[in-house]
């Protein structure tokens, strides 16, 4: 053991990426050979339904194809289908470890394995090292003039756009770097088939940064039946694409599309500083006492996308289909599970996180909790989504409806499930009466 040669693990994760590779770049800086491994996690694939999962695929084929580099320049990826402590634990007994290197993540389960990974190889005089890699700013970079956490989105936002100011953004170049890979033997990627998964044919969003999109993203955005939003959530949630590129490229272009990146920072930061929130809890705990109706056939009739509300429907058919929705889209479907129905925002959080791929805790969360009222920087309960108005402001002549729900125009098309005003005043009375009961 004494006389093998000491190497490095870089250990990818939400990091897909050669390039701009935060924590990559540190480690390969180091000298030392380095192995790089990902881990096909057991404790988040197994609870997953199998034998398709589309985020799966992609991580899959992802992989794959940073291997096939890493083949040119006779090194490649270790994969394993295990849990991270049996990984490391096998991996201390066969090579000299100087130290482990990933990038942060601030999802709880991750927060948690870390901690144990850490324990693991501290104990065997290994250092574990995690690097700043899939948001601008984190943790507790930005907050108000107290140290606190902001809690409301448009103050952070500016503090955000403040600190870039002091703090342009770095990008770290490992294209001269990428010869201190460990060379090793033929490594392939573990198959999809060996876990339990299948391949089919699926188109993914390009990871190519949209110009004409983003440049036009504040006019377009909110109209589902153009091209308006570039796809790229997919690709920000996986680390295919660099953060710190797509905010540069964002900044010369578009402040509207720029504040979408703030948010995604603004709700990882909200994850960390509050991790409740991530464990199945309102950001407002007083929230947690509000009795939701919880109707399972209504609930159903939501994820087949037939409430009789066509923009509702629409959306829920994109999910099915495609595995994406329209950003405003999801924040009227979210509105109307949870105002219209009553039904617990986390039901509705949990069948997103099941079918959507760009499926990120700290936003799916976020989203869910703004929608609910629940959340830190939430619409007030009393604001509730009309599918009527909104159909007539984003979808006016019904293209998106038409597109996702053909039978719009026809007699088999259901009657709305329940009527707005109704759902309206119900939703209000409710709410009102469990807020005040526990204020």
């Amino acid at each position: 053991m004494e006389n093998k040669p000491e190497i490095s693990i870089f250990w990818f994760r939400r990091d897909l990426r050669l390039d701009d590779n935060h924590g990559l770049y540190q480690l390969l800086n180091k000298g030392l050979p380095v192995l790089p491994i990902f881990i096909f996690d057991k404790n988040i694939l197994d609870k997953l339904d199998k034998p398709y999962d589309l985020r799966v695929q992609f991580i899959h084929q992802t992989i794959t194809e940073i291997n096939s580099k890493l083949l040119e320049l006779g090194a490649g990826i270790m994969s394993f289908y295990s849990t991270p402590k049996e990984v490391f634990t096998d991996l201390l007994k066969e090579y000299q470890i100087k130290e482990v290197v990933a990038n942060h993540d601030y999802e709880p389960y991750a927060v948690e394995r870390d901690e144990q990974i850490k324990e693991i190889l501290n104990l065997s005089g290994v250092q574990f090292n995690t690097y700043k890699d899939q948001v601008i700013f984190e943790k507790n970079e930005v907050t108000k003039d107290d140290g606190l956490p902001y809690t409301i989105f448009t103050p952070y936002s500016r503090k955000w756009k403040l600190r870039l100011l002091k703090e342009p953004i770095n990008n770290f170049d490992t294209s001269s770097l990428l010869n201190t890979f460990l060379k090793f033997n033929n490594p392939s990627i573990i198959p999809l088939e060996s876990m339990g998964f299948k391949s089919k044919e699926f188109s993914y969003p390009s990871k190519a940064f949209p110009e004409v999109i983003v440049n036009q993203y504040g006019d377009n955005r909110n109209f589902p039946a153009i091209v308006g939003t570039s796809k790229l959530g997919l690709h920000l949630r996986f680390g295919t694409i660099s953060i710190r590129a797509l905010a540069q490229f964002a900044l010369l272009r578009s402040e509207t599309y720029l504040n979408e990146l703030i948010w995604r920072d603004f709700y990882h930061m909200i994850l960390w500083n509050f991790p409740h929130v991530g464990k199945g809890k309102s950001f407002k705990k007083e929230y947690d006492a509000i009795q939701w109706r919880n109707n399972e056939e209504e609930f159903d009739k939501w994820c087949k996308g037939e409430t009789g509300y066509p923009i509702v429907d629409a959306g829920m058919r994109e999910l099915f289909h495609t595995g994406f929705m329209h950003n405003r889209v999801r924040m009227i479907v979210a509105s109307f599970l949870t105002k219209h129905l009553l039904i617990d925002w986390r039901w509705g959080e949990a069948w997103f996180a099941k079918l959507l791929l760009d499926f990120d805790l700290a936003a799916n969360n976020g989203g869910w909790q703004w929608a609910a009222g629940s959340g830190c920087d939430a619409a007030p309960y009393f604001r509730v989504f009309n599918p009527s108005l909104q159909t007539e402001k984003f979808d006016k002549k019904a293209e998106y409806i038409r597109k996702w729900v053909p039978e719009f125009d026809s007699l088999e098309y259901p009657q709305p499930i329940v009527s707005h005003e109704l759902a309206r005043k119900r939703c209000l009375d409710n709410y009102a009466k469990f807020l005040k009961k526990n204020s």
